[in-house]
């Protein structure tokens, strides 16, 4: 005769069945192939890792690509959201897995130390100046359109110069659709001359870097270009004076939501041609939020320093190109500009023997932060493109009303 099973039974078979159950619902598995954009061929022997995204970036798993190029993990978490980093050649490409993905296609190149086809297509240049000091956001962009596609590696992979006495605050890179790393400039042999050790992979490539120096009211600026350039762009508050050292060199414009900025264009400038200016005045660059709320009328003739956008013309303007460029540069301009006037008033209090508990530098820090994890939300998938934009805008107004505070109270 059959018995039936107890109830003690039954609840340790219904926990269990809970179990599978909570466990299929977790785990899931991650295929992918990873392709050799150089060759055509599959990518066999390739090192690949899987991270995991939450907190922070943690490893939870290593394999190698077999010679299909195919790999395959085991994942703790199905709904979770991951990174795989595949290594060929030593140089790393990613691929973000948002939750749900089961299967991903990775391309990866070739290296060579220097590879025909890189460029430097532009170099954009942020300037501003408070009292003492003159803050300088640089924004390099260079194309890499190399056949047979190939990334270029070497230890001083791209290069820029900086004035004598420059301090770098900050130094970042991008591939097109990766996130902003941060990279510190190698110096090289020759006085002011720095390198990014940072791999030139097919497509394109962002640099920034942000340095400051001491700054009495007038400065002479020499770009120091290193390449030849489609064009270079110098941007500064109206409020500042602009004077090239050679006539017919530069171009007026007006950059895209920058209305209280003025940019100066060269265009196809080489180097070690006369592109030097003096530059006068004080001034920050603003938002077009934080300028909207303090806009005052003007007529028709602007006749303060640097006003005037020269005659309109039916060519096309440069600075549509470079409106991502453009917009990248503001925000980090104004980020490290920030950072950099709030924090003054408290080294100079530490000169003095006095402390201070920083609040604002707390803020700044916790608004970078911020865009740190919206980015990295937005590069999961887990936020609209509407909402994105929207969170983005409010945290550069915020961030923007706390730069005015910070030159206000200082």
């Amino acid at each position: 005769m059959k018995r039936e099973a107890g109830p003690k039974l039954r609840t340790l078979l219904g926990a269990g069945l809970s179990l599978l159950v909570t466990a299929s619902l977790w785990a899931g598995t991650l295929t992918g192939r990873i392709t050799n954009g150089t060759t055509g061929k599959a990518a066999a022997g390739d090192q690949v890792i899987l991270i995991k995204l939450g907190a922070g970036m943690e490893e939870v798993g290593r394999t190698e690509t077999d010679s299909q190029g195919q790999f395959r993990f085991t994942l703790d978490q199905g709904n979770a959201p991951y990174l795989v980093r595949a290594i060929h050649q030593s140089v790393t490409y990613h691929q973000p897995a948002p939750p749900g993905t089961g299967s991903l296609a990775i391309e990866v190149y070739d290296v060579s130390p220097k590879v025909e086809g890189v460029n430097a297509v532009a170099d954009l240049m942020y300037i501003q100046a408070d009292d003492g000091s003159l803050g300088i956001t640089r924004i390099f962009a260079v194309d890499n359109h190399s056949n047979p596609p190939r990334t270029q590696m070497n230890e001083a992979n791209f290069q820029f110069s900086v004035p004598q006495g420059a301090t770098i605050d900050e130094a970042q890179a991008q591939t097109a659709g990766g996130q902003a790393v941060k990279v510190a400039p190698k110096a090289l042999a020759q006085a002011g001359r720095y390198g990014f050790v940072f791999p030139l992979r097919p497509g394109e490539t962002q640099f920034q870097v942000s340095y400051h120096l001491g700054y009495n009211g007038k400065a002479s600026i020499d770009p120091g270009l290193v390449y030849p350039l489609e064009h270079f762009v110098a941007i500064l508050p109206r409020t500042m004076s602009f004077a090239p050292t050679q006539n017919g060199v530069y171009e007026d414009r007006q950059p895209p939501n920058q209305p209280d900025a003025i940019a100066k264009i060269a265009s196809n400038p080489q180097p070690g041609q006369r592109l030097g200016f003096e530059i006068s005045g004080r001034g920050m660059l603003r938002s077009q939020e934080e300028d909207a709320g303090n806009r005052t009328v003007t007529g028709p003739s602007d006749t303060r320093p640097g006003g005037g956008l020269g005659t309109p013309t039916d060519a096309p303007d440069p600075l549509d190109r470079y409106r991502v460029y453009l917009l990248a540069g503001l925000g980090l301009a104004l980020a490290v500009g920030a950072v950099y006037i709030v924090n003054r008033p408290k080294l100079a209090r530490r000169q003095n023997g006095e402390s201070s508990s920083a609040p604002g530098g707390r803020l700044l820090n916790a608004l970078k932060e911020e865009l740190f994890e919206l980015e990295l939300e937005h590069q999961r998938g887990q936020i609209s493109p509407e909402e994105y934009a929207k969170t983005k805008a409010a945290l550069d107004e915020t961030l923007a009303r706390a730069l005015k505070r910070s030159r206000l109270s200082s």
